[in-house]
């Protein structure tokens, strides 16, 4: 499991919301269109979810790029040249790995 993958984990164990519902979430705040700030997002998650700046980061990272870290488009989507590897963003007790 990558690094990036256990930040998402943990934050899924402290709030109990995964990686999809954070991208629905910030899309009904309206932080999740293109032009929205990482530091926006970030204050956003460290002031509703008590995160700490690592793992408000991660979250952000998951908002703001979406489906070319998603592991379920691996086959449609390219992995990114500088990319962390695929996430599961739909829970850890659904990861098929």
């Amino acid at each position: 499991m990558s690094k990036g993958q256990a930040y998402l984990d943990n934050v899924e164990t402290s709030t109990g919301l995964t990686p999809r519902r954070f991208i629905e979430l910030a899309d009904e705040c309206g932080l999740g269109s293109a032009g929205t700030k990482t530091g926006e997002v970030i204050a956003w998650l460290k002031s509703e979810y008590a995160l700490g700046h690592g793992h408000a980061m991660a979250i952000a990272q998951v908002i703001k790029h979406r489906d070319t870290i998603d592991i379920k488009n691996a086959e449609t989507t390219p992995e990114p040249p500088t990319s962390i590897g695929r996430l599961w963003l739909d829970g850890k007790d659904t990861r098929p790995w």
